[in-house]
């Protein structure tokens, strides 16, 4: 396997990424081609075999269960200081207004839930997984920049979106001495 760097930082990555999207519990989810964890742990395991240290997920795949999948699996399989493990949050994981979105309320919510979920004390990599138009960026950056700073992700990034949108949020945390 061929490893490297995150971005700018000192990071090492596998040059693959093990999504982990596919794995969950399918009534939790909208999609019918998820697997079980019975299925998805031989594929977590072959992925470390062949060197993959890099396994991203999102807290809303299947409801949460893939965090839980991911996270039972590599603790059984891994050395927790050589694996990557990326996250997501910004979709809807509960009714109600506080139930999505990039507000500092939902981030610092999700971002515990998923550490639960994961069965470790921090993520290596915390990404918003859309742009939210109801919330300023402003406060989706510091509250990013407040979760790496209490040791709940190491780096922070972003998952999809316009160039203009990165563009903007990378300018608030340079310009405010965020993360």
């Amino acid at each position: 396997m061929e490893y490297t760097k995150l971005g700018n930082t000192g990071l090492d990555v596998s040059r693959l990424c093990l999504g982990c999207m596919g794995f969950g519990v399918t009534e939790r989810w909208v999609h019918p081609w998820v697997i079980d964890e019975e299925r998805s742990r031989p594929i977590i395991k072959k992925a470390l075999d062949l060197g993959i240290n890099f396994f991203d997920s999102a807290n809303v795949y299947s409801d949460g269960t893939s965090e839980e999948i991911v996270g039972r699996a590599l603790k059984d399989y891994a050395n927790r200081d050589e694996i990557v493990i990326a996250t997501k949050v910004y979709f809807p994981m509960h009714e109600g207004p506080n139930g999505k979105g990039l507000s500092r309320k939902h981030i610092m919510s999700e971002i515990d839930k998923s550490l639960k979920r994961l069965g470790t004390d921090y993520v290596d990599l915390y990404q918003i997984h859309r742009w939210d138009y109801n919330t300023p960026i402003e406060e989706t950056m510091e509250a990013l920049h407040d979760i790496v700073k209490a040791g709940k992700a190491r780096y922070i990034g972003a998952s999809a979106m316009l160039a203009w949108q990165f563009l903007k949020a990378n300018y608030v945390a340079e310009k405010n001495g965020w993360t």
